[in-house]
């Protein structure tokens, strides 16, 4: 008959490697059961099990910011055109998938020819085995700027470039390295691109706090604002009339008697905005809900 038994498994207490399967190598699990038996071979089946090794990325070593800068004179030989300027900086090192990285840099242009900035995130592969390394790098994002001419600049105020679902970075194994690293770079046409790379780290467990400029300004407001759900009514009275409160006594008090009219073309020697009069009403009272 049809026979069923459960079994469980506690997974090491030291760090496992985080599954992955890249272009030389792969690091896999399996969980694989084999039914054995007197009279015939052994029978097994397998399935694989995905691992995760968590990294989280509000550790301050990951949330520093980084920034590069470096600069190319454009030419060949003896005839140079001019330099070309590039300064890059991330707010922090560590994100994870989906977060979008804003980037901020600025461009200046002195050569004579016309400059394209480019950005994009390289995920490295490193793999070690018998004392020989072999390395596999591609692009797995990428975003484009303006045309910048001779003789200008160009600033990237927080320019975005989103992070793709893309693997985790593995740094502890010693057989398999999977790191990510940010690129800032200038196509020049005729020379060798100016490129700025700055190191990423892909982590699995999101920053705790706010991801950037606008999200904390963003939360704080609402923060601030969450009292106005507890206090203010869904119908709000109106205030009351001024008129209705004040009496006309009082009113008399604090309004000044309006001096007599002024002969515009006799009278006046300096512009007729000095002549506005100045109301000194008693501001309303205080608006009180009952």
């Amino acid at each position: 008959g049809r026979h069923e038994f459960p079994f469980s498994f506690q997974l090491p207490q030291e760090p496992l490697v985080t599954s992955f399967t890249g272009k030389y190598g792969s690091i896999q699990y399996y969980v694989k059961a084999i039914l054995e038996r007197p009279a015939a071979p052994d029978q097994s089946v397998q399935t694989e099990l995905h691992v995760i090794s968590h990294i989280d990325v509000s550790s301050p070593a990951l949330l520093t910011p980084v920034l590069r800068s470096q600069e190319k004179m454009v030419g060949c030989w003896f005839f140079t055109s001019g330099p070309v300027s590039l300064s890059a900086k991330i707010e922090r090192k560590g994100y994870c998938n989906g977060e979008a990285i804003p980037i901020y840099a600025e461009i200046e242009n002195c050569s004579s020819r016309l400059i394209v900035p480019k950005a994009a995130i390289f995920q490295t592969q490193t793999y070690l085995a018998s004392g020989k390394t072999k390395t596999f790098r591609q692009m797995v994002a990428n975003v484009r700027g303006n045309h910048i001419a001779s003789g200008s600049t160009d600033t990237w105020n927080g320019k975005t470039l989103k992070i793709p679902p893309v693997s985790p970075s593995i740094l502890d194994c010693c057989i398999i390295r999977v790191e990510y690293s940010l690129a800032v770079y200038i196509h020049i046409p005729g020379a060798k691109k100016l490129m700025i790379e700055m190191p990423l780290v892909i982590g699995t467990i999101p920053c705790i706090g706010f991801s950037s400029r606008n999200s904390s300004i963003t939360s704080q407001f609402s923060m601030d604002m969450s009292w106005l759900a507890l206090t203010m009514p869904e119908h709000p009275e109106a205030p009351p009339n001024y008129a209705d409160v004040v009496s006309e006594e009082e009113f008399s008090r604090h309004v000044p008697a309006y001096p007599p009219p002024i002969d515009c073309e006799e009278q006046l020697c300096c512009p007729v905005f000095a002549y506005i009069q100045e109301f000194r009403f008693q501001p309303p009272p205080l608006y009180s809900e009952v």
